[in-house]
């Protein structure tokens, strides 16, 4: 676990109003304003998370944790985040009034939704609403020049009306799910083992995309007697993917522990294969 438990529970407990609601679904309206590479939509997410943690905790060591506990990689469908956004201020309130979950829990949730809200927002959203909207649209432009101004007039209505109701759905509904869920899923042993469960997962999903997405080979041979031997090949004896699992693993360590730019690891990444490719000890 990448946190610990901290037992001490504040002297009151903090309740979130519909005010307090409304300020995280205003604060998190611009989730995806925020995406770059390395994290995705976390900052904003952390950016709607402020409400909850500022009226939530006192103490500046509380609000350190949380908004470091927040900005963990993120990436959904921007309209249905607001669901997240909702169940982690439920679970936030809970951690901070009682200290009797995971704070590991909050991030292992979110993980967990992730996947089936992008799957849902963007075939119905993207891949439904919006070129049927558009498409009627479109064809009110080229009907009548009458009708012309109808057309985006009508798609940015129908579109915004639609995001944003399920933006407000997604923090309030959201929001009364996830102190549903904290309570069961407490009371059945169900969050620490969703919290164990996701961290496999994500392990599993790392190691395939290391496989997948990181290619690094290298064409050196050495010669035995007779015998050409290929060292990329011994290797891949070995343990296949060995390379690209050795610099993966050095890119983790500096990231996590040294806390060097992904960034600069990027354009280091690319001027060292540039010059190993050249020199010919990679393919």
């Amino acid at each position: 676990m990448s946190e610990t438990i901290n037992n001490e529970v504040q002297s009151n407990d903090v309740t979130l109003t519909k005010k307090d609601l409304w300020k995280i679904l205003i604060y998190s309206s611009a989730i995806e304003s925020g995406c770059n590479v390395t994290k995705q939509e976390a900052p904003g997410f952390t950016q709607g998370m402020i409400p909850v943690i500022e009226k939530c905790y006192d103490k500046d060591e509380d609000k350190k944790e949380a908004y470091t506990r927040h900005t963990q990689l993120f990436l959904t469908e921007g309209h249905l985040a607001e669901f997240c956004v909702g169940v982690s201020a439920a679970m936030e309130e809970r951690y901070a009034n009682h200290r009797d979950i995971d704070p590991d829990s909050i991030n292992a949730v979110k993980v967990a939704l992730m996947g089936p809200l992008a799957g849902i927002g963007d075939s119905i959203i993207h891949g439904t609403l919006r070129p049927i909207m558009a498409g009627i649209a479109c064809s009110l432009v080229t009907a009548s020049s009458n009708t012309s101004a109808l057309g985006p007039l009508l798609f940015f209505i129908v579109m915004a009306a639609v995001t944003l109701t399920i933006r407000y759905l997604g923090v309030f509904k959201g929001y009364e799910s996830g102190m549903k869920l904290v309570a069961s899923m407490q009371e059945g042993g169900l969050l620490n083992k969703l919290t164990k469960y996701a961290a496999i997962a994500a392990f599993i999903v790392c190691g395939g995309f290391i496989s997948s997405l990181v290619y690094c080979s290298t064409p050196l041979t050495y010669t035995s007697g007779k015998t050409v031997i290929s060292v990329q090949e011994m290797l891949d004896g070995l343990m296949p993917n060995l390379i690209p699992l050795l610099y993966t693993l050095l890119m983790y360590w500096l990231i996590n522990k040294k806390r060097v730019s992904a960034v600069l690891l990027m354009l280091a990444t690319m001027i060292l294969g540039i010059v190993l490719v050249y020199c010919g000890i990679l393919a």
